[in-house]
């Protein structure tokens, strides 16, 4: 099966639980893809707390072969650019993720 997940919170669990679950399913061999919208985009902001270890987790779903993507207008309008964890991505790509996942869920 193929996931996609839209991630539009900063918040430490839900991003956490985000990329947990997308390592739950390519562990069993599924394709994950996450885009990041909104605060979501912020992702390689959060910092690491004694609860949500949000680097371990980015590393861990990454080195399985998850796509995490990025939308370049929230990322603009944050200051921001393009970086390992948040590649710039746009409205097509999310269009085409979505059109092309068998399920897609929205965290935040």
């Amino acid at each position: 099966m193929k996931l996609g997940i839209i991630l539009q919170s900063n918040k430490p669990e839900q991003a956490w639980n985000t990329l947990r679950l997308g390592i739950t399913a390519l562990k069993v061999g599924h394709t994950v893809e996450i885009f990041l919208m909104n605060e979501g985009s912020e992702l390689d902001t959060i910092y690491d707390s004694e609860h949500f270890d949000i680097s371990a987790k980015v590393a861990e779903f990454k080195t399985l072969k998850g796509e995490i993507y990025a939308c370049g207008t929230c990322l603009k309008a944050r200051g921001k650019e393009e970086s390992k964890v948040c590649p710039v991505s746009t409205m097509s790509d999310l269009l085409k993720m979505v059109e092309d996942s068998d399920k897609v869920l929205v965290f935040g």
